[in-house]
């Protein structure tokens, strides 16, 4: 489902975030496929210096259907990105790649807050927020962070997802599953 960005993964991610319904929403907008193996390489040397997390995100055959970073990273935490192709969208992937995502960054690399900056105008991105039992629309309560994004005029709306709110509705989960077991 996840794995490290790679230079072999450049042309068919370029071709799927290059739709005109995904590349509005795209974070690092590249106006060619040359500039996409630039934008990757930046990626694994940012990736290096511990300024960015970023995983291609794959379907059942391993096959790269989009991206999911943590930009920014400051103080263990940061801002998610994530894009899917087109192709994909509706079709669970997404809560797959982010649960995963979440794993690692939060049990393996150390990361305590994830916030997901979402422009007002994506409702789909929003309407994804909003489904996320452990994501808090923290527009009030990290009022700095949400006046710093829309800084010139109101823009987004900020949701964070702490690492506490995480395992809690991991824990929840497994419960829910051994309560099924249980019964049957």
């Amino acid at each position: 489902m996840l794995k490290k960005r790679d230079f072999t993964d450049c042309y068919p991610l370029y071709e799927l975030m290059t739709h005109p319904d995904v590349f509005p929403f795209v974070r690092q907008k590249v106006q060619s496929y040359e500039e996409y193996v630039f934008v990757t390489k930046t990626t694994l040397e940012e990736e290096d210096q511990g300024k960015l997390i970023s995983r291609t995100i794959t379907d059942e055959w391993d096959m790269p259907i989009g991206t999911i970073s943590l930009f920014d990273i400051e103080d263990n935490a940061g801002f998610l990105g994530t894009w899917l192709g087109k192709p994909y969208h509706g079709k669970g992937y997404n809560s797959i790649a982010k649960e995963a995502f979440f794993n690692e960054l939060f049990f393996d690399l150390g990361i305590e807050t994830v916030y997901m900056r979402i422009r007002k105008t994506n409702l789909r991105s929003l309407h994804a927020a909003e489904k996320l039992p452990y994501a808090v629309q923290a527009n009030e309560s990290r009022r700095y962070i949400y006046d710093q994004l829309n800084e010139k005029e109101e823009i987004y709306d900020l949701y964070e997802i702490s690492k506490d709110l995480y395992t809690l509705y991991l824990l929840r989960k497994d419960d829910e599953a051994g309560e099924q077991l249980l019964e049957a």
